[in-house]
Order: structure tokens, then C-alpha cells, then sequence
């Protein structure tokens, strides 16, 4: 059985603020799901912005120093850029935080599954595709979130090691 502290590394894989940003705002720019062309339009803008914040996420990444302290950025092709005001600071192996090509693959899956989890909403379907058939809204997102599991768990992400440091330490209050 595993531990909750174990269990945790899943929800770092998950777009979490994207979602609910997307599941709160697709009713309203939707007018739940009775578009005009100006509710299309709004949508998606909000589309291509939650999706690009949902690839920006999957580059994130956090170090600690050799003090111990937590740093939080985005990783590059020559490194973290962090977050700390321009304080030039460095992790410990600064080659464990550059951006890989196995980083790039990470965010077209996370991009994938978005867009199908956006797609299936009931509000997006009513809205951009009335027509299509319940069968596939209901069955296309579950074979590409299977799929995309399969593959995060065939080739595992190394980005977000500290991403939640006070949920995972030993001895802390989960809940």
C-alpha cells in the first residue's frame, strides 16, 4: 500500500490550475453552451491561453541550493531561469535542469490531454460540435487519457522534484 506522501507525485503531473480555471470560465464564455459567434471567439481565446499556461507549467521546475533553500524556474536549453528577482543562483547539478528533448514530449502530452479533457466539456461540445454522436464525446477523452498514463508512466517526467516539499515531508499533516 502506498503512502499519501507517495501518492503525490501524481498530482504534479496534473495541470491542476489549469483545469479549474478552464472548468470555471467554460460555462460562462460559453453562455453554457448556446455560443454566438463573440462566445466562440472568447472561447478560444481561453483555450489557447490555458493551453499555452499548461505547456509553460510542464518546464517548470524547482532545486534547492546547497543551503537547502527552494528555488522555483523555468527550465531552458542552458539551464533554470529562476524566479528570485535576477539573482543569479544555481542548483547543485545544473545539468539536471536543463530542457531535454524528453521535456518537449512532455508537454505535447500534457497539451494533448487539455485539449481532450477542454473538448469533451459539455458546454465546448454544445457550443463548437452539437451534432457529434455522445458515444464519441464520452469515449474519445478516456482512450487518449489511457494512452497518455501509459506513456508518462513508460517515460517519466524529471522536472518538479520539490514541487510540493510541505505536503511530502515526513511527519507532516496531509489533510
Amino acid at each position: 500500500m502506498q503512502s499519501s506522501a507517495e501518492q503525490l507525485g501524481l498530482n504534479v503531473l496534473l495541470p491542476t490550475a489549469t483545469i479549474l480555471a478552464f472548468t470555471i470560465f467554460a460555462p460562462l464564455l460559453t453562455n453554457d453552451g448556446r455560443c454566438t459567434t463573440l462566445n466562440r471567439w472568447l472561447m478560444g481565446a481561453l483555450w489557447a491561453l490555458l493551453a499555452a499556461s499548461c505547456v509553460f507549467f510542464t518546464f517548470t521546475d524547482s532545486f534547492r541550493t546547497s543551503t537547502g533553500r527552494l528555488y522555483y524556474g523555468v527550465a531552458t536549453f542552458r539551464g533554470i531561469w529562476t524566479f528570485n528577482g535576477g539573482r543569479k543562483k544555481k542548483p547543485c547539478v545544473p545539468s539536471d535542469y536543463r530542457l531535454r528533448w524528453a521535456d518537449l514530449f512532455h508537454a505535447s502530452l500534457s497539451l494533448i490531454a487539455f485539449l481532450a479533457f477542454a473538448g469533451s466539456h459539455g458546454d465546448v461540445v454544445g457550443c463548437y460540435y452539437p451534432a457529434m454522436p455522445r458515444k464519441v464525446i464520452n469515449t474519445v477523452p478516456l482512450v487518449i487519457g489511457f494512452v497518455i498514463s501509459i506513456l508518462f508512466v513508460l517515460f517519466p517526467s524529471r522536472k518538479k522534484r520539490d514541487r510540493v516539499p510541505f505536503l511530502a515531508a515526513e511527519g507532516s499533516l496531509l489533510f
